[in-house]
């Protein structure tokens, strides 16, 4: 948030960007503060990331188990393979880390199709060539240490090789999200670190020329998953498409299997528990999703369960208010 205030001038909806560029540069001053606070958080991230590692491998059964199912990964790489955040084209593998297909990002639409369902607002991404059913995928950090090759910063790039000498690649446990999410944490403090010293900083070179165009497409990789920009506009400027995919949406399939399958380990088919409501919390929250449920304290989540027969009658109703008091419902 610092960074986003010292670009755009606040916190919150900043004012830096303009069509094609940037408002005005930065400059020296207001650069020398991260110099320091780029240290500390570095030193931060490795020690976040020792004591994820530790909580993880200390009850690995559980770990390595809870909500697993196997399921392709999707993300941009760079040229080389490498991590990327901003820019690359789109890399997708499949349950067996073997290469589905390298894709260029003004085509994501010959390879994802969208399916809607009645009881939801939010899309269903697939993969296509596959069925609804089969060509789900997940995105995010945990799909990016998968389908890259190697990460440019080196605390990361060592903390990523150890990480994978942990497990069978790719990785396909929804709690590894937490710790690969921390080793990116380090690659962009490294990352920021190493861009504080570069010139192009404080250029006033701030407005990109070219032709106006019709139709844009964005794809970048925001810190829950890829996240994609579709519009298109007429003569008059007013944008007559538009299509989002956002990461919570690339992984709307994947959190629900990652509910089912806690259901099918954790639920008795009798009763619902409050362990259990815990249980389905952690396997939403591994996938950081942009929902309500992600500004809500740990535990204080509002969520109901409902327990239905094959014919749909209620057997049990578990509710948890946002005080965090849990009671079953009538």
């Amino acid at each position: 948030q610092q960074v986003i205030e010292t670009i755009s001038g606040k916190r919150i909806h900043g004012i830096a960007a303009v069509a094609g560029g940037m408002n005005a540069p930065l400059t020296r001053d207001k650069i020398a503060p991260f110099r320091q606070q780029s240290t500390d958080i570095i030193n931060w991230c490795s020690e976040t990331i020792e004591l994820v590692k530790t909580l993880f491998l200390s009850n690995q059964d559980f770990h390595h188990q809870f909500g697993l199912h196997h399921s392709p990964f999707l993300s941009l790489v760079g040229p080389q393979d490498q991590l990327e955040l901003y820019d690359g084209d789109i890399k997708v593998i499949g349950t067996d880390g073997s290469l589905l297909t390298r894709h260029p990002c003004d085509q994501y639409h010959t390879l994802i199709q969208e399916q809607v369902k009645s009881w939801s607002y939010m899309k269903f991404p697939f993969l296509t060539g596959h069925t609804p059913e089969e060509g789900w995928y997940r995105v995010g950090p945990l799909a990016r240490l998968n389908t890259c090759s190697f990460i440019d910063t080196p605390k990361a790039e060592a903390a990523r090789q150890e990480y994978l000498s942990y497990f069978k690649a790719p990785v396909h446990s929804p709690l590894a999200f937490h710790w690969s999410r921390m080793i990116e944490a380090l690659h962009c403090a490294e990352a920021i670190e190493r861009m504080l010293d570069d010139p192009r900083l404080l250029s006033h070179d701030l407005l990109a020329t070219g032709t106006k165009r019709h139709e844009g497409i964005g794809i970048i990789e925001a810190p829950r998953g890829t996240l994609i920009h579709h519009y298109k506009i007429d003569d008059n400027d007013q944008v007559i498409m538009a299509n989002l995919i956002v990461s919570t949406t690339n992984n709307n399939q994947a959190m629900n299997e990652g509910i089912r399958k806690v259901a099918s380990q954790h639920l008795n088919g009798k009763k619902l528990t409050p362990e259990l409501l815990n249980l389905i919390e952690v396997i939403i929250r591994a996938f950081d999703p942009c929902l309500s449920c992600a500004t809500h304290a740990a535990g204080k989540m509002p969520l109901q369960l409902e327990l239905q027969t094959q014919t749909g009658s209620t057997i049990d109703r578990l509710q948890r208010n946002s005080d965090g008091s849990i009671h079953h419902a009538d």
